[in-house]
């Protein structure tokens, strides 16, 4: 597992991951991580993912307490992308209010995509707008929009034009990708055929 010291205003934390369900079970969430469930759910959500065969979890850590936290894991059983062998989602990214301007979200990334492991694989990451913060932010859809692009662009993320149902439900939805040096030509046009759906309904490539 590796650990970095992070420097914020409110002192020193630890970037770490990817972290094992047993080490995630001795830590406390920081109160304000709510944004999908009550901080104890989620806790016992990160370690589900971290059991997961292709579950990865990454932490800020101030002493005991989770502060921020992103996901990896499989595309969701309904999606598309599950039947990519070599996509892999970006779940969620979350930091408590309590920390943010710290730079943790940006530092969180960096040292999770300097993992080797994501160079096998294309990370996807599905930017849905009622997942987002907009209102702690003080932020409208765009200037949200705007911001998460740009923090995921950190690490090489771009946006990829889709017909996927999720993404063109709303205008402000985004789907971005990084493709990692060790995946096959076969594997990334792959990818790219299952951008869009043909006029019969399936895939390209996928029929």
């Amino acid at each position: 597992m590796k650990r970095v010291a992070h420097q914020t205003p409110k002192g020193v934390i630890f970037i770490e991951g990817p972290c094992p369900s047993s080490f995630l079970a001795e830590l406390t969430m920081n109160s304000k991580l709510t944004k999908f469930r009550p901080p104890n759910k989620q806790r016992e959500a990160l370690m589900m993912i971290a059991d997961l065969p292709q579950g990865i979890i990454y932490i800020a850590r101030d002493d005991k307490e989770i502060v921020g936290y992103v996901t990896f894991h499989q595309p969701d059983e309904c999606s598309r992308w599950i039947k990519h062998p070599r996509v892999i989602e970006l779940g969620v990214i979350e930091i408590s209010t309590d920390w943010r301007h710290c730079k943790i979200a940006e530092n969180l990334l960096k040292v999770a995509f300097s993992n080797p492991i994501t160079e096998n694989y294309i990370l996807i990451a599905m930017e849905i707008c009622w997942h987002w913060d907009t209102a702690n932010a003080k932020l409208d859809i765009w200037s949200y929009q705007k911001a998460l692009t740009k923090l995921f662009g950190t690490v090489g993320m771009k946006k990829i034009p889709t017909d996927d149902p999720d993404i063109i439900e709303h205008p402000a939805n985004v789907l971005m990708a990084r493709v990692g040096h060790r995946v096959s030509n076969n594997d990334i046009v792959l990818f790219e055929n299952m951008k869009f759906k043909n006029r019969f309904g399936d895939a390209a490539g996928l029929s």
